[in-house]
């Protein structure tokens, strides 16, 4: 939803990736900051599936 241009929410936007550090330097180039990682079996919950280890990145 916009609001005379703004971007006014994102819940959630999940980018699978071969090349995480690539991909955090090009989105920091658009303005985002990392804001954390977490990495192991537990991020596979996190995401719906089951028996994937995955490390994601949060930015902002």
């Amino acid at each position: 939803m916009t609001v005379k241009g703004k971007l006014l929410r994102i819940d959630n936007i999940l980018i699978v990736v071969d090349d995480l550090e690539a991909v955090k330097a090009f989105f920091a180039e658009l303005g985002l900051e990392l804001g954390g990682e977490a990495t192991g079996p537990l991020v596979g919950n996190l995401i719906g599936l089951k028996n994937v280890r995955a490390t994601i990145a949060y930015l902002w």
